[in-house]
């Protein structure tokens, strides 16, 4: 955090959801233009190399010709890009869906969550899987139909806000509505548990899920590009 006095002008935090650090902060528009953001990233960069890391990804707003350039002087190289949607309010109704069941995901189920995000996102399953199911601060579900394992995703709620993480259903049974379904179920959970504002992101080469989260009501709100920083 880069403060002043009694007041806070910028913030970076280190997310480590995936197998890459990634890096995200704002700093106050009045402050911006005085080395703040890159004096965070610098500051960043070391924690990550100090946990092994080989490299970081520091998610720029499209928008942000300064984030832009910061993370090219650092050497960086655009990864991938994502887009940012939310949910305002309840999801939208639809045509009549399968039936699901949406449990907790427990210490069993490791193995099967692993295969079902190799076989959504065609990548080995991240490290830290076991401690990820049993993380106090999200939970990953199990998607059931008809009492058979047909996807999975994890959620994470900070007061009013909540997040959708990881949402995959089998290969072999899409195209049938089911992760219309499920996806609309989550939002239902995390609308009842208090929720008010859910998001997630999406690739932005993956029309089929975003055709699939705005059927259920997501808005996009803007676009994010992933730099990849060398640590070495």
């Amino acid at each position: 955090m880069w403060s002043e006095g009694d007041r806070l002008l910028g913030f970076l935090g280190i997310y480590g959801f995936e197998s890459l650090p990634k890096l995200a902060g704002m700093v106050a528009p009045e402050a911006r233009r005085r080395g703040i953001g890159t004096a965070l990233v610098d500051a960043a960069l070391p924690l990550c190399r100090d946990r092994g890391d080989r490299a970081a990804l520091l998610i720029v707003p499209r928008p942000s010709v300064a984030g832009r350039c910061l993370a090219l002087g650092r050497g960086g190289v655009l990864d991938h890009s994502e887009h940012a949607l939310v949910l305002i309010g309840d999801p939208t109704s639809g045509p009549d869906q399968p039936v699901l069941d949406l449990r907790p995901a427990i210490g069993a189920d490791l193995a099967l969550v692993a295969r079902l995000l190799e076989a959504g996102f065609g990548m080995p399953a991240p490290d830290g899987l076991a401690d990820r199911l049993a993380s106090p601060r999200e939970r990953t579900v199990i998607v059931e139909l008809s009492g058979a394992p047909v996807g999975t995703l994890r959620l994470m709620r900070d007061g009013n806000d909540a997040r959708i993480y990881g949402f995959v259903i089998d290969p072999a049974v899409q195209g049938r509505g089911i992760g219309r379904a499920a996806l609309r179920d989550a939002c239902q959970q995390l609308r009842a548990d208090g929720a008010r504002r859910i998001g997630l992101e999406v690739d932005i080469d993956n029309d089929r899920a975003l055709a699939l989260y705005t059927s259920v009501g997501f808005t996009p709100i803007i676009t994010e590009d992933y730099f990849a920083l060398p640590l070495s």
